[in-house]
Parts: C-alpha cells; structure tokens; sequence
C-alpha cells in the first residue's frame, strides 16, 4: 500500500464552475486547510458567498466556511496552483476556452463533470487535451452526493492520474478526516464509469416511477454495469476500475436515491411526465439527459451493445413511449450472461 504523507499539497484551489458540487469541492478544499476561490457565473452566486458565505442559489441549506472565497472573473484564478474544473459536461469545453488565457505550462486541472460531450462523443479528459494541452490532468469521481460532502459526511472518491506524484499532490490536498481520496492511473476508466451511470440512473429512476419492483431495479443495476464495464473497456479502460468507487460505488448511490439528479427524471418520467415536464424548475444540470444520446452514438461506433443505455437515449428523445422501450427491452433474444 502507497502512502502519501510525504507529498506537497497545493496552497492555492481554484475552482471553476459554482454549482452544488462546485461549492462542495469548494468546502472540502477549505477543511483541508487551503486557500479557496471559486469562480461563479452569476455575479450574484459570488456576492452571495463573498457576503453571507452561502451559495443561495445552488446550495442554500449549508453555510460556507469563511476560508472559501468567490469570484465572477475567471481572470482571477490565474495565481491558482491547482485548478477543479466542475462545470456541467457539456459547458465544459467552453469553459476551459475562456479559462486558456491564464493557463501555465504544468498547470494541474482536475476534471470534475460526469459526462460525454455531445458532437464530440469526447470524455472530459479529451476535452481538456483539445483545449488546454499544456496543462495536467487529473479526474476525480465516485460515490458523492454534493450536499453530505458539503456538510462533511464521510465520504470516498476515485483520483485519476497518469502521473502518480501529481495524483498523490492532488490527494494530499484534498485530503480531510471526511473527504478520503483514492488514487488510481485509469482516467479513461474513472470518466466512463461517472458518464455511464449517470444515463443508468435515469433507467433506474424509470423502473422506481413505473414502480417495476425491486428485482427489476437490481437487475437494471446489475446489467447496467455490465454495458459500463464493456464501454470502458472498448474506451481503453481496466476493467477492474469499473469495480471501485469511481464504475460500481458511484452506480450504487445514483440509481439507490431520488437524492440523485438523473434518478429523479428518470422517477418523473416513469410516473408519467414529459421529459420537459421532468425538467422544469430544476436548477441543477442532471447529466444523464444531455450524455445518453452521446453514449448511444459512442456505443455505436465503436460496436458495444449497451441495451439499457440506448433504451434511456430513445425515450429522452421521444422515438419510444416508457412502455415501448421496456418492451423492447425485455423482447431482446436470449443470450448468456456474459
């Protein structure tokens, strides 16, 4: 077993994107003892945090800790020594244009969206090389639900790295009595596991809202990592890295509560609603909706069958009814299990 005890944290965290999850990577940096600025879209997300240390419009039920500070500019992250990039998957590419002006040679971006690009069928991790190839990049996923991380319930999560001194750098800083990374070098594991189960977890949701039982739910779960497994895989992936926290531990938590953004469309469609219905007043980005139809194309091009995903991806399209889908679904010929 690797220790890390003897790896120099980063001193300064800047954090692009002020959504929950933003604001709850914001508050872990600031247990751990270092020094946090957070860039928000909306000048009055910033002034909200800078001014009573609560993100009233993402995260209203927990206080801040005073360490961690706001910024509308993304200008000012420029002195940062570690950046977390945590804008949904799909605004993450223009993010990180904007971001270029200030990004040295070396830099360390943590890529912290859960998702496949639309167009691009890219992970995030492809993204960030497109657009800022000089820079270092590191992914963390897994089990987290930004509100408990925000209020300091224990938590595990995957650290993806190439480089095995910058990841223990990386999870040295982030490092809490709560917050416990773990590192690994798979990041092409790491982001098909979070993208996956996010268009998993809008099936399960479907099964909980069409009330299918829970042998439905577990056999959903069950296969689904089996087509996440098998994308990771085609991708480039270990398959034991879709058996930590990052493939199976983060698919666990998203399809086991309506906690969950993709989970609660996915409870809202199987009761009946239209997608857009399903979607209305949410202010957080769910995933899972903008991923699938990526995931789909990505499945075929590269001649994965991924049944339960493609099921996801008609139904938000509107080329089958819920009903349709799982008929088709549970029609497919027989075959073994693996």
């Amino acid at each position: 077993m690797t220790q890390f005890a003897h790896a120099k944290a980063f001193d300064k965290v800047g954090i692009i994107g002020a959504g929950a999850w933003g604001t709850a990577l914001a508050q872990v940096a600031a247990r751990a003892g270092r020094e946090v600025l957070i860039q928000c879209r909306e000048p009055e997300v910033a002034e909200s945090i800078n001014a009573r240390h609560v993100n009233a419009l993402y995260l209203p039920d927990r206080e801040l800790l005073p360490e961690v500070k706001a910024t509308a500019d993304l200008a000012d992250l420029a002195g940062c020594d570690l950046i977390l990039a945590v804008p949904p998957a799909q605004h993450m590419r223009g993010s990180l244009k904007a971001f270029a002006p200030y990004v040295t040679d070396g830099l360390p971006i943590v890529l912290c969206a859960k998702g496949v690009e639309r167009g691009s069928d890219c992970l995030m991790n492809e993204v960030l090389a497109a657009t800022l190839p000089q820079a270092r990049a590191a992914v963390l996923s897994g089990p987290s639900f930004a509100a408990e991380v925000a209020r300091g319930l224990p938590t595990a999560v995957t650290l993806a790295c190439k480089d095995a001194d910058l990841g223990a750098r990386i999870s040295t800083t982030l490092a809490t009595q709560t917050f416990r990374p773990y590192l690994i070098d798979d990041m092409i594991g790491a982001e098909a596991g979070g993208a996956l189960k996010n268009v998993l977890a809008i099936a399960c949701g479907i099964s909980e809202g069409k009330g299918l039982g829970r042998s439905a739910h577990a056999a959903l779960i069950t296969r689904g990592f089996a087509e996440m497994t098998r994308l990771a895989v085609a991708l480039g992936a270990e398959a034991e890295t879709l058996g930590g926290l990052c493939g199976m531990g983060d698919l666990v938590l998203s399809c086991s509560s309506p906690q969950s953004r993709n989970m609660s469309v996915g409870l809202a469609l199987g009761g009946g609603k239209t997608l857009a219905e399903a979607l209305e007043g949410k202010i957080s980005v769910a995933e899972g909706v903008e991923s699938a139809p990526a995931v789909k194309h990505l499945g075929e091009k590269l001649g994965v069958d991924l049944p339960i995903c493609n099921m996801v991806a008609t139904i938000l399209s509107g080329e089958a009814s819920v009903d349709e889908a799982i008929g088709e679904l549970m029609s497919r010929p027989l075959k073994t299990e693996r």
